[in-house]
């Protein structure tokens, strides 16, 4: 692990919560989840991407979804009880987490955030979330991080 300064909010929040947690960063840029996964040496289903919504009442939701899938809006806008769900923009997305849309963590957030995950989310041992840093993973394990965060589980995806 070494000593170095942490990357972003998101290596912070992991180190004070006590996480062990191992930080790759690619030596370019990443086109597709499935070079990161590769190149991180995990499977596309361990990458977790976290995506913000806004809601009709203009609050915001994170829902963390593993590997390639996407989310079915349905599902999530009755999960939510909302009649209308949007994905929020470039700037939102960097106003309600303080990370760059493609580097957003979980951790280390700058606003505290409703968290949903999806299940299948507990299918993964080890898993590899947005470092707040583009073209980089935190890479640990799925255990600490439904312990660390809490968030919602249900079944959000449509394939």
């Amino acid at each position: 692990m070494g000593h170095m300064e942490p990357v972003s909010p998101a290596e912070e929040h992991l180190r004070r919560l006590g996480i062990p947690y191992r930080l790759f960063r690619h030596d370019h840029s990443v086109r597709s989840l499935e070079q990161a996964a590769s190149e991180r040496g995990i499977e596309a289903e361990q990458i977790v991407r976290s995506l913000v919504f806004r809601l009709q009442d203009s609050s915001f939701i994170l829902v963390l979804m593993p590997g390639a899938g996407q989310v079915a809006w349905g599902k999530l806008r009755h999960y939510l009880g909302v009649s209308r769900i949007t994905t929020a923009s470039t700037d939102e997305v960097f106003q309600v987490t303080g990370y760059r849309p493609g580097a957003v963590s979980p951790f280390g957030l700058a606003t505290p955030l409703r968290l949903l995950a999806d299940e299948r989310l507990r299918l993964q041992y080890e898993i590899s979330v947005g470092a707040g840093i583009r073209d980089a993973g935190l890479i640990m394990d799925s255990h600490d991080l439904l312990e660390a965060l809490s968030p919602e589980l249900g079944d959000f995806s449509g394939d």
